[in-house]
């Protein structure tokens, strides 16, 4: 769980008040800050899971939650309404699911999740065979359903390694790697994790020569790599990695525990589908794996996915119709569309943080309450919805901090101070005043009070920030043995932060604050350290949320529009981008089409909330 860029995921779904995180915390065997050595920006904390503690935490979260009802059944296909049907643009509203045994479920809001089971094929070596995973049938009805509605599906591949048998590994000739002697919690809500003092050694090791050669002597024994679809290009098959880097002579594995009572490990680096024969001796060639006895087979899974180009960034479909119902207020009628292969991405952080924002607008929808919009400058969760939305994945998409042009200040260390109080409830419009950031989002109404609570305890206390009541002069910093140039200019605690060789809690014992928190110092020195760069990105999400400010009605005709080329009149009408910063983000957009969409928006502006504008 985690990881650079996945491991802020995390944290967002969190800070929304998701599970993932907690439930981390309960059951990770081992934990470590990635690029601790870099700077905050790029820190990703990631945790080695036990399965079995995962899986036994989560259910019992699920089944203490006040007001959830849980049904267990196979679900087959869609139940459409067409009677509603206004807009040559969309198809129909949704009324429930019918599940395999014929039974209806009405409902106003759907959520599907169906990560690789949409139409699921397994492939080893040559052989192939429906499943979502090993073990489990595939849903068919349901992707016959929504290729009947004219959703745009294409098909894309993923796969996992074996599982070895942990006595057939000879540990000996491996690096050891341990975990961090004081664990980050994913959640805002823990000061520590249940298992820190009892954390697993994961290895190191390495392919060969010989696991290369095998590779490629091999690659025609394998229907998965003959098929055309995109693989993962971040998180490869070992076939895909000796093909692109002919060059290298070994690529990294990592020996990952399944639990403390299992016997399995995890061979991170060695996904493939070659045929069974093959992968036993292509194991085997690992330092460290002469031995391995294999559990399980690596296979290849194909399936279908959702072009994201047919979603709103709440992940509500622009196909499926929103009416009115027969009761006395408004009820709209949504389908949404979250996790991760649904939209073409890869890993359970990518799919929680779809599915936090999936399942929370359905709840608001289903209340009539306005929606909630994650931004690119809000969070890593806006940044993927984004990028899949306007772009969509022609290959599983996967998240890195290199994705996002606010890095600085969407970190992985603030992201309760960046969401929180967007899904908070109201009543509360408490201004903060750490740093740069001031709340003033919109409430969801998704937030539990005792993170609320936790949210309020952890915001900055404000004697850091850069008033004019909170400089000293020169002479008191040099009573302390500081550094500070003698240049006439006043300088506060929080400016202090900038100077080399100054530590948060100098700064604080020195400024009289002995008893801040640890967390919240940190969060402090990291502001203050990079201060100059979050005031220039401060600016430039100004201009970003001027651009999205300028709307663009979903309905609009862009073959009447003066001024756009052919090619951008086809990509406007498909993508039918929400704002003029969408479109800016847009794939072929050219900068004489986006003027004349400039002056068109311009001219058909009309005043409109925020919400409104991203949701559309």
């Amino acid at each position: 769980m985690g990881g650079v860029g996945k491991g802020t995921l995390v944290r967002e779904v969190d800070a929304l008040d998701g599970l993932c995180g907690r439930v981390a915390d309960l059951s990770g065997i081992q934990f470590t800050m990635l690029n601790r050595s870099k700077g905050p920006a790029v820190w990703g904390p990631r945790a080695q899971i036990d399965r079995k503690l995962y899986k036994r935490h989560m259910q019992d979260m699920l089944h203490n939650c006040n007001n959830l009802e849980i049904r267990s059944g196979s679900v087959h296909d869609l139940v459409f309404d067409h009677s509603t049907v206004s807009s040559p643009t969309e198809w129909a509203s949704v009324k429930g699911i019918r599940l395999d045994t014929g039974e209806i479920i009405d409902t106003t809001q759907v959520v599907i999740c169906t990560g690789t089971f949409l139409s699921g094929e397994i492939h080893i070596g040559m052989r192939r065979f429906p499943a979502g995973r090993m073990g489990e049938g595939p849903s068919v009805g349901l992707s016959h359903s929504l290729r009947e509605a004219g959703f745009r599906i294409g098909r894309l591949q993923t796969g996992t390694p074996a599982r070895i048998f942990k006595e057939s590994i000879d540990f000996r000739k491996l690096s050891e790697q341990r975990g961090d002697s004081r664990p980050t919690p994913f959640s805002f809500m823990n000061t520590d994790v249940a298992n820190a003092n009892n954390q697993v050694m994961c290895y190191q090791t390495s392919t060969t020569p010989e696991t290369h050669a095998i590779v490629r002597d091999n690659m025609h024994l394998s229907v998965h790599i003959q098929e055309t679809k995109r693989g993962p290009r971040y998180c490869p098959s070992l076939e895909a990695k000796v093909t692109r880097f002919p060059q290298k002579d070994a690529h990294t594995v990592w020996l990952e525990p399944e639990g403390y009572d299992s016997d399995l490990i995890y061979p991170n680096g060695l996904s493939c589908s070659l045929p069974e024969e093959v992968q036993t001796k292509l194991y085997r060639s690992v330092l460290g794996l002469e031995n391995a006895e294999l559990a399980r087979p690596a296979y290849g899974v194909e399936y279908d996915h959702i072009d994201a180009r047919e979603l709103k960034a709440t992940l509500e479909t622009k196909r499926i119709k929103q009416g009115k119902s027969t009761v006395l207020y408004f009820i709209p009628y949504g389908l949404h569309l979250a996790q991760p292969e649904n939209l073409g991405t890869t890993g359970y952080e990518e799919a929680a943080a779809q599915g936090v924002v999936a399942g929370i607008n359905a709840g608001l929808a289903a209340l009539a309450r306005p929606p909630l919009v994650v931004t690119r400058a809000d969070g890593y969760v806006g940044v993927m919805i984004d990028d899949l939305i306007v772009k969509g994945a022609e290959e599983p998409y996967r998240m890195f901090t290199s994705r996002s042009e606010y890095r600085m200040s969407i970190r992985s260390d603030n992201a309760d101070l960046r969401l929180t109080e967007k899904g908070d409830h109201p009543p509360w419009s408490h201004k903060f005043e750490f740093a740069t950031y001031v709340f003033s989002g919109r409430l969801a109404g998704v937030v539990s009070d005792a993170r609320h609570s936790r949210s309020v305890q952890q915001s900055a206390p404000t004697h850091f920030t850069p008033k004019p009541a909170a400089h000293s002069d020169l002479q008191a910093w040099r009573r302390f043995n500081f550094g500070v140039r003698g240049d006439g200019v006043m300088r506060s605690a929080f400016d202090m932060l900038r100077h080399q060789g100054v530590s948060p809690s100098e700064v604080a014992q020195a400024a009289g604050l002995e008893n801040v928190d640890p967390d919240i110092l940190a969060r402090i020195a990291i502001d203050g350290r990079y201060d100059f760069h979050l005031r220039r990105q401060e600016a430039d999400v100004r201009t970003f949320m001027e651009d999205e400010d300028l709307i663009l009605d979903p309905s609009i005709d862009y073959h009447l529009i003066e001024g756009l080329s052919s090619e951008v009149k086809e990509r406007l009408t498909k993508v039918r981008p929400a704002s003029i910063g969408v479109a800016k983000r847009m794939e072929g957009m050219t900068p004489t089409s986006l003027v004349s969409l400039l002056r068109f928006a311009k001219r058909a502006q009309r005043p409109v909330s925020q919400e409104a504008v991203l949701a559309s």
